[in-house]
């Protein structure tokens, strides 16, 4: 008998821990969303609707993408043409709405904001468009020396509570990695009506042309790598808040979702593999879960939420300075004649 890959995240019962995260080239088109679906999605997230779209009815597509460049969390070629721009959320609305008529699979609306304000209201109705959960996405980068981090902090937990104030919906927070004391934040979260976050939001840094003297955008989509950061901060959150957690960047393959759920994921979230490889990448990874949990024993996928997370794991400290500490010593550079290219190459094993 196959192993159970069912999980449960924001109250709702999933199929998998496979969930597509938000990306216009993923979400944008139906039929698009409908082949993840019989791909084996068990979520969708969908595209950033932006505090910008809401509070203003015409946008300058281009203008406001290059000035902000550095303040999305999403690429700025997932950010929806203009065809799906310009007339701001209504469209939005009708997604939401048509994404509920053709899948059987709980379609999430993301919301990307960086301040309170009246954008928030909204999410009323995206949950009257049918939307079952939103994704808050919080992310700006703060440039006023004036602006103390508990100010930033206060900020985040204000916009979290305002949506939270218009909506019964589950609300899940996508936030950056960058707090002073992030289980603190994350307690704050959860009292202010978080009931879920997603860690973490990768950021796609813009880049200068030396030859045209432009800043431009520069995507780079994420590796197996990239998952090591949420890890480490899911094994470090899991069960100390009322929080679902959900993994993104860096999931390419059945054993990065075991690590993840091990770490204390409900969930991982999915945008690079299905950008790179198409909706089909999500069957493969389906298959090898569903073929490591059989090999180990495993009859469900649940078993292995949080066995690995420091409340659990055998060396809690490994999640902390131990493991700094014995990386930096096991750390064994070979001859710099043998590097390519300068490559600094280590036989130290991967932490």
């Amino acid at each position: 008998m196959s192993p159970d890959l069912s999980t449960t995240y924001l109250g709702l019962e999933l199929r998998s821990p496979l969930v597509v995260g938000a990306a216009a080239p993923l979400s944008e088109d139906i039929d698009q969303l409908v082949a993840l679906e019989q791909a084996g999605a068990a979520a969708v997230v969908l595209h950033s609707l932006f505090e910008e779209q809401i509070e203003r009815d015409q946008l300058d597509l281009h203008q406001m993408g290059m000035q902000g460049a550095e303040s999305y969390g999403e690429a700025l070629s997932y950010v929806p043409e203009q065809a799906l721009f310009h007339v701001g959320y209504e469209l939005y609305l009708n997604h939401v709405s048509e994404a509920r008529e053709r899948l059987s699979i709980p379609v999430i609306a993301s919301l990307n904001g960086t301040s309170p304000g009246s954008w928030v209201r909204c999410a009323r109705q995206l949950e009257d468009a049918g939307a079952q959960a939103i994704e808050l996405n919080l992310y700006a980068i703060p440039t006023d020396p004036d602006l103390s981090s508990a100010a930033i902090e206060n900020q985040v937990e204000e916009v979290v509570a305002e949506v939270r104030a218009e909506v019964k919906l589950p609300l899940a927070v996508k936030l950056s990695p960058f707090f002073t004391n992030f289980s603190a934040m994350a307690r704050r979260l959860a009292a202010a009506g978080a009931d879920g976050l997603v860690l973490f939001n990768r950021f796609y840094q813009p880049d200068i042309d030396i030859e045209t003297l432009e800043v431009r955008p520069n995507l780079l989509l994420s590796t197996p790598h990239d998952l090591r950061l949420p890890l480490r901060w899911i094994a470090l959150l899991h069960g100390r808040h009322p929080l679902d957690l959900a993994a993104t960047s860096g999931v390419q393959r059945g054993t990065d979702v075991v690590r993840l759920l091990m770490a204390g994921a409900c969930v991982t979230q999915i945008v690079a593999a299905l950008l790179r490889h198409g909706p089909q990448r999500l069957a493969v990874i389906e298959a090898e879960l569903s073929q490591w949990l059989a090999d180990h024993d495993h009859a469900t996928a649940r078993e292995l939420i949080g066995c690995m997370s420091q409340q659990r794991c055998p060396d809690p400290s490994e999640y902390e300075r131990a493991q700094y500490m014995r990386a930096i010593q096991t750390f064994h550079p070979i001859g710099e004649a043998d590097r390519p290219d300068g490559e600094l190459i280590t036989t130290a094993p991967l932490p």
